[in-house]
Formats: structure tokens, sequence, C-alpha cells
């Protein structure tokens, strides 16, 4: 397709290719295990680590590689399960319309209301954040932005003569949304999921960062909660090789997502090629 050759959906799709290839080929790419001790503690680069090591002597390369993993796993789990719980609401809400339209658009805005990142902090705290719970509340919290943009875009469709013809010669609500709304949604649809996953991937490495990420996997939020926890850390050296990079991967794959909706969107949005014109 002519608009996937946007540089900037170029750009994002080939950072989230090398990503998801190096989060697959972790094992056999990573020199040592991330979680063993494999050289003196806080050894500058070298050739047999590549970037240093940390306090327990890990090598800090592996752990960067091995983290690649819990972040695009928690991005896309958490897009997936936004993403499927906003299409369900929206469209339900925009074809049924009334009574059921108006509650469900009146939960939306309750969610919209409460503030996002203290209920992260709070769930994280109480219950736990494993890896299954960061997806499901990550996704459960970003669903409302979601289900307001489908609804929206079905009130529009509905009315469309197509719909109604097939709603008139006795086509379920399956059938419809199946046949009709789902292909047309088709383009809202991948870039919401573009879109929740840069901001899952973010808030994965925050709750790890502030020490309530899942501590049995090597994350790079967590990376950067030991390092900071290191006393004198700025006073010498040890930030440029134990700080950085973790900044710089998650950086990469927020970019990753971000530069990729970017790119997509004059394909998604004609009024966006209109005004270019």
């Amino acid at each position: 397709m002519k608009q996937l050759r946007e540089p900037m959906a170029l750009l994002g799709a080939a950072l989230l290719s090398l990503l998801v290839l190096v989060a697959v080929l972790a094992p056999v790419i990573a020199p040592y295990d991330p979680r063993d001790a494999v050289g003196p503690s806080l050894q500058a680069p070298t050739f047999a680590h590549l970037l240093g090591t940390n306090d327990l002597g890990q090598d800090i390369f592996s752990q960067i590689l091995w983290g690649t993993r819990p972040s695009l796993l928690v991005g896309v789990g958490a897009a997936t399960v936004a993403v499927g719980v906003g299409i369900a609401v929206g469209v339900g809400a925009g074809l049924r319309g009334g009574l059921a339209d108006t509650v469900a658009m009146r939960v939306v805005d309750v969610f919209l209301a409460l503030p996002v990142l203290p209920l992260l902090v709070l769930i994280a705290a109480l219950v736990g954040a494993g890896r299954a719970t960061l997806v499901l509340v990550i996704g459960l919290v970003r669903w409302p932005e979601v289900a307001r943009l489908t609804r929206g875009q079905t009130l529009s469709l509905r009315c469309r003569g197509y719909v109604e013809a097939s709603r008139e010669f006795g086509g379920g609500l399956g059938y419809v949304v199946r046949r009709h709304l789902l292909p047309a949604l088709g383009p809202l649809i991948t870039s919401s999921f573009v879109n929740v996953g840069a901001i899952a991937v973010l808030m994965e490495a925050g709750l790890a960062f502030l020490g309530l990420g899942d501590t049995t996997v090597i994350s790079w939020g967590l990376m950067l909660n030991r390092a900071l926890l290191f006393p004198g850390l700025y006073y010498s050296a040890l930030w440029t090789w134990w700080v950085l990079p973790a900044g710089f991967a998650i950086s990469l794959a927020v970019l990753g997502f971000t530069f990729l909706g970017v790119g997509l969107e004059p394909r998604f949005n004609p009024g966006w090629r209109r005004t270019k014109l």
C-alpha cells in the first residue's frame, strides 16, 4: 500500500521489528544469563561486557536484550485488552443507542475522570504487579478512549445505506458488525492499538522504576530502579553504561510505536490528507 511507504511508518515498523527480533532471539544473542554474576561488579564496558556490569557483576548488555520481552509483551497485551474492550463497548453502544448508549458513555466518562497513574500505583501496591496483572490493569484503564472513538465512528457508519439495508434484510447484530463495521473500523482499530501499545510500554517501565513491577523478570524499568538506588551513581561514570542504555531502550520502543502511528495517520485519517492538499 502506497501510504505504508511514509518514512515515519517505515521507521516505526523497522524499530518495532528490530525489537521483536531481539525479544525472540534474546536467549541466542545474549552473551550471558542476565541473572548470573559473570564479572567484577561495576566493571566499565569492555569487549567481554559491551555495556559493563552492575553492582552484582551481572552483564548489562544481556539484561537489555532480555528486558525487551516483558516490555513488548505488556505493550501488546495491554493494547489487545484495551482495544478489545473498547470496541465491544463502543460498537455495542453505537448500534444499540438509547439507554444502552447513555449508560455506556456515562461509564466511559467515569473511567476517563479517574487519575490513571495513582490508580495503577495503588492497584500494583495492593494486588502485586505480575505481568498478567499489568496487562489487565493497563488495558482496563486505557479502553475508554477507544470506546469513545469507536462509538462515534459507529454512529456514523450505522446511518450508511449498506448497513441499514443489511439490517432491513434480516442481518443480525453479529453479522452487521462482522461484515460491515469491523472492516470499516479497521484503520481506527489499528491506530488505537499502536497508540495504546506505546503508552503501555511507558507505564510498565514507570511502575517497574517505582519498584512496583514484576521483580521475577528482567525489565528495563527494574534496571533503572536498581541503578538509581546505588549511592553516588552520578558522581562517577557508572550512569553512562548503567542508566543510559535502559532509558534509550525504553525511548526506542515508545518511538517505534509513535512513529508507526504518526506514519499511518495519512491513511487512517482522511481529514489529515485534505488539510495537506
